[in-house]
C-alpha cells in the first residue's frame, strides 16, 4: 500500500492556514500548504488590522517592526460625527502592510519546515485507505481546509459553509497622513454601514479607509465608498477626491463556527470554519489561535500521543452575547439612540468591552484640548 507523500495537506495559505502548518511541522509530520497565488501578497482580502493577542501568536514571533504600526487608542463616532476616545492601559491595536506581511509568513512557514506550492488550486480530493488523495498534489494522511468563508474543501467534501456574510471595500492611500493617526477610527452608520461600520486608520505605509455592510445574496449594493469619505473627511483630514492606490474587496463571514466542522481525516480552520466573531467580524486573531490549536491536536494524534481524551479539534466558541449583538445590528439598528448614548456610560463601558476584551478607559482627547 502507497505510504501518504505529506501528513498533512493544508489548502490556503491564510493566517490560519499557515499557523497549523507550522504548528505541525516544528513536530515532526511532513506538511504542505497550497494556495491559488503565485504572491501571497496578491488579493488581499483581510483588512489586516491586529489585536494585541494576535501579536503576541508564535507565528508572529520576529515579525519585522516595519511592517507594523501600533495604533493605542480607538475613536468611535456616532452617525452625527460627535465621538469618543478610548483606550486601555498597555493595549494596542496594530495596522499592517498585509501584502508584505503574508509574504514574510509564508517565508517563515517554509524555515519551519513546511513546504509552500504556490499556485496551486485544490480542485477535489478522493478517499484512499490511508487518507486523502488531492487532485494535483498527490496522497495525504489528513486535509485540512483553511481556503476562507467560501471553502472550496467544504464544499466539495460535505463539510460545513459558511451561509452569513458582510460586504466590505477597503482602500489604500499610499504615502497619506490621518489628523489623528494615533486611533483606530469608528464609523456607526445606517446610512454608510447598515449591520457593520466604517473605519479608516493609519498604517506603516499610509491609511487605509473601509466600509461593510450586511450582504444579502442577490439584492445588497456595493457599499457607497465615495459618499463615506466625503462624509467623514472632515474628521479625519483624508482627502475625498484623491483616488486609492489599490482596492479590496469581497465577502467577510460573521455568521459564527460552522457545522460539522470536520469529518474523519479533514477539518476546516480559520475563515472556513466560521471562526470569526459574529459581531465584529473579525478573523485574523481567531484564525491564528484556532489554526495553531488543531495544528497541536493533530499533531499529537499523528504521533500516536494523543489519548481518547484528547479532542481532534479545539473547543467551539458559542458566541451567545456576540450573536445577539449581531441580531441587534442587524434587526434594530437606528441612528438616533446612537446620536445620544454613545458616550453615556453604559453604552462607552459596552463598547470598551467589545474593543478591548476588558474594561478600558476614556482618554484625553486631543480634538477638544485647548
Amino acid at each position: 500500500m502507497q505510504d501518504p507523500r505529506y501528513d498533512v495537506i493544508v489548502v490556503g495559505a491564510g493566517f490560519a492556514g499557515l499557523a497549523c502548518a507550522r504548528e505541525l511541522a516544528v513536530r515532526g509530520p511532513r506538511v504542505c500548504v497550497i494556495d491559488r497565488k503565485q504572491d501571497l501578497g496578491e488579493r488581499i482580502h483581510t483588512t489586516g488590522i491586529l489585536v494585541q493577542e494576535a501579536c503576541d501568536a508564535p507565528l508572529l514571533a520576529g515579525l519585522p517592526p516595519s511592517l507594523l504600526r501600533a495604533v493605542p487608542h480607538v475613536r468611535v463616532y456616532a452617525p452625527n460625527l460627535r465621538s469618543v476616545r478610548l483606550g486601555a492601559h498597555g493595549y494596542r491595536f496594530h495596522t499592517t502592510d498585509t501584502p508584505a506581511l503574508m509574504r514574510w509568513l509564508g517565508e517563515q512557514a517554509e524555515a519551519c519546515g513546511v513546504e509552500v506550492r504556490r499556485g496551486l488550486a485544490f480542485r477535489d480530493a478522493t478517499r484512499t485507505p490511508t487518507g486523502w488523495q488531492v487532485d494535483g498534489v498527490g496522497p495525504t494522511r489528513v486535509l485540512v481546509g483553511a481556503d476562507g468563508a467560501r471553502s472550496r474543501v467544504a464544499r466539495r467534501l460535505g463539510l460545513g459553509q459558511v451561509t452569513q456574510f458582510l460586504y466590505g471595500v477597503e482602500y489604500e492611500f499610499d504615502g497619506m497622513t490621518l489628523r489623528e493617526p494615533d486611533a483606530l477610527h469608528c464609523f456607526l452608520s445606517k446610512r454608510f454601514a447598515p449591520g457593520y461600520l466604517g473605519w479608516v486608520a493609519q498604517t506603516p505605509t499610509g491609511v487605509q479607509a473601509g466600509l461593510a455592510r450586511r450582504y444579502r445574496a442577490g439584492g445588497t449594493p456595493a457599499p457607497d465608498m465615495a459618499g463615506f469619505l466625503a462624509h467623514v473627511a472632515p474628521m479625519t483630514g483624508l482627502d475625498a477626491a484623491r483616488r486609492p492606490d489599490s482596492i479590496r474587496a469581497g465577502l467577510i463571514p460573521c455568521g459564527g463556527p460552522v457545522a460539522p466542522m470536520r469529518a474523519d481525516g479533514v477539518t476546516l480552520v480559520g475563515d472556513a470554519a466560521g471562526m470569526v466573531s459574529p459581531l465584529t467580524a473579525g478573523g485574523i486573531h481567531s484564525g491564528l489561535r484556532h489554526g495553531a490549536a488543531v495544528g497541536r491536536m493533530l499533531a499529537a494524534h499523528l504521533s500516536g500521543r494523543a489519548t481518547s481524551s484528547v479532542p481532534p479539534t479545539p473547543p467551539v466558541p458559542g458566541f451567545a452575547f456576540k450573536r445577539l449583538l449581531r441580531w441587534a445590528f442587524d434587526h434594530a439598528q437606528w441612528d438616533l439612540p446612537i446620536d445620544l448614548l454613545l458616550t453615556a456610560p453604559p453604552m462607552r463601558r459596552m463598547v470598551e468591552q467589545l474593543c478591548f476584551h476588558q474594561r478600558g478607559e476614556q482618554v484625553p482627547d486631543p480634538a477638544t484640548a485647548d
